[in-house]
């Protein structure tokens, strides 16, 4: 049962390092009471009951992993998998302590389960969250299998050691397969004995750090990875929804389905009763086949009675926003320092710039779908989904059964970037099954897939900075409109200022800085009007995307009005004091860490030296997500603006990363290299714009991401360290587009200020002489 937090400091799901385990023999058919995202649903297989199995041993030291009779290792993965090797991540750490050998290693993606705790995987937490309750799980099963390795050779345990999934003593040894077969495994650990075991240090380790392949790999290049597109169910049905005009408040007033009734294959069109109102005014349109679904969805005519929203567009959602922060009385203040209003008021100098940032959509490559079907009173979900915690109390309500009536199957991601963390596509097909009492397959259209996309909402963004008369940073405010995903989709979650006013941190993240600039203050402000349109969606990066953007670009006209280089002006404000300082044991160094890779980053790109004519480089750095999980990352940008045009080219992007222990070097080669580039399509690429309650955009003709063609080079560099590790998903998103900003001034003299950057915007800051 997902159950909510008390406290808002505890929004991000607990790990389950708390509570203690049992060592014991059991019965394979335990092991795999879940179902697997494996290929026995490709081949049309119902996921009625779970396969029963004769009981052979099997080592099960926790429910993070078993060991089989033949030695081979099962770790359960409770995370979503959509192209960052989350699961080989997470099973090296437990791998490593647990001294396997890594070519028996086998992961298992597993189905919803209470056990499983809270079941999300966003916010670059997973690693940092499991490191140290999975290498105690590891380490605690080691600690076990010697033991009891030790008793079958008849040696002390003190004499024995355990190595590559074999025990060795006094010359002589025994697998950990023989153990499991042979031996009497029983051992339970408290919590505070498993607090107590003593882990590897940093250069006992053998896998986290190392060069090993990625356990996704081969199913994926071999094409028997199964996504959730992929699922099967024999006799199931084909569904395309008619998408409403407006997220909220639309009503079907008519349906005329009478041309789609000459599409061999259509059976009927269905408006959905949804009583948890996530799917209002939608009709589903049933068919034997996709292909007829399709075809019939295009000929049927719907009416629909079109909520507020029909009147809304992206320019009265900013218009809003400007209004809105131009109260002071509105909001939350994230950052609320004494001394701010007098600052300005002694000020020698004062700067101010608003920042501005347009809607932006997913787009991922798998277009949302979801396989329902009802079996023996349990509504079983086949979906991707990064969320699952958080959707099965929506379908429970909509279906009107128990939440433990629900399952949802896990299957990989083909692409997810914070879209699958909403599950409400797994709504309107539980409900198209109920309704015909058939299982049904509802697969989305790139088109459908935009219009019900959960963007990521423009924002606005007002940034000020006071200078005494010294020439010294003595105050700094910034203050934020947007949509809040956190109030439209889990508003218990939100987090509150020290006047209980409530926030949602995924929208003001980043504002709050490492930077010292004398009294600060955050003002974080709900864009009702974008809630009440849209539903405000998580997309990666997520706050820091728009208030970075902010922060990195306002610290470059700051060093400009000071008259000082960009580099340096920021390396002034990281003093690593006060609350700067840092703490263990995520944030150890605090804002000393970001100089450095900021010095670093420098260094490797070449600042200070002479560019080409119209070629600047830009500097920008952030801590990614949150201040309690900080991965310094700094980004320099190098980039040719053509004047007549004024057409960008991202020529290089350099970028050092401080994430502290890397635990997978490829994956998280993997996670900073599409990090930039997302960052950098949606600097110059993407953005779209809302047009009487719906996207502009809704497929890549017009919606346009990063092509191959404009990939600049990249140099990626990490910080070798054993500090605690952090989130490496969405940190090196942020740094790119503010860098990139900055670059262009550098080259051209021309500031930006809102994204997408877009030719006319850099045509609008030169003259013709082509200074400002």
């Amino acid at each position: 049962m997902f159950k909510l937090p008390k406290e808002n400091s505890a929004a991000r799901p607990s790990s389950l390092g708390r509570r203690g385990f049992l060592i014991a023999a059991a019965g394979t058919g335990l092991t795999l009471a879940f179902l697997r995202a494996d290929s026995t649903l490709a081949a049309g297989q119902a996921a009625s009951a779970p396969p029963k199995h004769s009981a052979a041993p099997v080592f099960d030291p926790s429910i993070w992993f078993q060991i089989g009779r033949d030695g081979m290792i099962t770790v359960n993965i409770a995370k979503a998998e959509m192209g960052q090797h989350i699961g080989t991540a997470l099973a090296r750490i437990v791998a490593d302590e647990l001294e396997a050998d890594w070519s028996k290693v086998r992961l298992q993606y597993v189905d919803t389960d209470p056990k499983w705790g809270v079941m999300v995987t966003g916010g670059s937490w997973s690693v940092w969250q499991n490191f140290d309750p999975l290498s105690r799980a590891g380490a605690a099963g080691r600690l076990a299998l010697v033991e009891e390795g030790a008793r079958l050779l008849r040696v002390p345990v003190s004499a024995c050691h355990a190595r590559l999934g074999v025990v060795h003593g006094r010359g002589r040894s025994i697998a950990y397969g023989e153990i499991v077969r042979r031996g009497k495994l029983a051992r339970r650990y408290t919590p505070q004995q498993l607090k107590a075991i003593v882990l590897k240090t940093p250069q006992q380790r053998r896998l986290i750090g190392q060069s090993v392949q990625a356990l996704d790999i081969p199913a994926k290049t071999n094409g028997t990875a199964v996504y959730g597109i992929d699922a099967h169910v024999e006799g199931m049905l084909y569904a395309r929804p008619k998408v409403p005009p407006t997220r909220y408040g639309s009503k079907v007033v008519s349906i005329d389905d009478s041309a789609a009734k000459k599409v061999q294959g259509y059976l009927r069109s269905v408006v959905l009763q949804d009583p948890s109102g996530t799917v209002p005014g939608w009709v589903m349109v049933y068919a034997e086949t996709y292909a007829a679904a399709c075809r019939a969805a295009e000929l049927v005519q719907v009416k629909w009675r079109a909520g507020a929203a029909a009147h809304v567009s992206e320019q009265d959602i900013v218009s809003y926003a400007s209004k809105q922060l131009a109260d002071a009385s509105l909001g939350a203040r994230v950052v609320d320092d004494e001394g701010v209003e007098q600052a300005f008021k002694d000020a020698s100098l004062k700067l101010e710039r608003h920042y501005t940032t347009s809607t932006v959509l997913h787009f991922q490559l798998e277009p949302v779908n979801a396989l329902a079907q009802e079996v023996d009173g349990v509504w079983h979900i086949h979906a991707g989904n990064q969320w699952q915690s958080l959707i099965l109390p929506v379908l429970a309500q909509a279906l009107k059964v128990e939440q433990d009536q629900v399952m949802l199957h896990t299957y990989l991601l083909g692409g997810g970037f914070g879209r699958r963390l909403n599950g409400d596509y797994c709504v309107p097909a539980a409900l198209a099954a109920q309704a015909v009492g058939r299982p049904v397959k509802m697969i989305c259209t790139r088109a459908d897939d935009a219009r019900f996309d959960s963007p990521r909402s423009p924002s606005v963004q007002h940034v000020r900075m006071a200078f005494d008369a010294d020439g010294k940073v003595s105050a700094m405010v910034h203050e934020a409109s947007a949509g809040w995903p956190t109030q439209a989709m889990i508003p218990a979650l939100l987090a509150k200022d020290k006047q209980g006013h409530p926030y949602d941190p995924f929208a003001i993240a980043g504002a709050d800085h490492w930077y010292t600039v004398g009294a600060q203050r955050v003002r974080a402000v709900s864009n009702d009007l974008a809630n009440s349109s849209f539903r405000p969606g998580w997309l990666r990066s997520v706050g820091p995307g728009w208030t970075n953007w902010a922060v990195e670009s306002f610290m470059d006209e700051a060093a400009q009005a000071a008259k000082v280089d960009p580099l340096a002006f920021r390396l002034s404000l990281l003093q690593a004091t006060g609350r700067n300082a840092g703490s263990a044991p995520n944030a150890v160094g605090g804002a000393a860490r970001l100089a450095h890779v900021l010095r670093r980053a420098a260094d490797k790109a070449g600042w200070g030296t002479a560019m080409p004519p119209d070629t600047g480089l830009g500097i920008a750095a952030t801590f990614g997500q949150e201040r309690d999980m900080p991965t310094w990352t700094a980004c320099v940008a190098r980039v040719k603006v053509d004047r007549s045009t004024c057409m960008v080219r991202v020529e290089r992007l350099t970028m050092v990363i401080d994430a502290g222990t890397i635990v997978d070097p490829d994956g998280a080669l993997a996670q900073a290299e599409g990090g930039a580039l997302w960052g950098l399509s949606m600097a110059l690429h993407e953005g779209t714009a809302f047009l009487n309650g719906e996207v502009k955009d809704t497929n890549l003709n017009t919606y346009t991401p990063l092509r191959m063609a404009d990939v600049p080079e990249l140099d990626i560099e990490f910080v070798v360290s054993t500090a605690t590790a952090t989130g490496m998903g969405e940190p090196p998103t942020t740094a790119v587009a503010p860098a990139i900003g900055n670059a262009i001034f550098a080259a051209v003299a021309s500031r930006v200020r809102h994204l997408p950057i877009r030719p006319e915007a850099v045509l609008k800051g030169l003259d013709r002489h082509g200074a400002v």
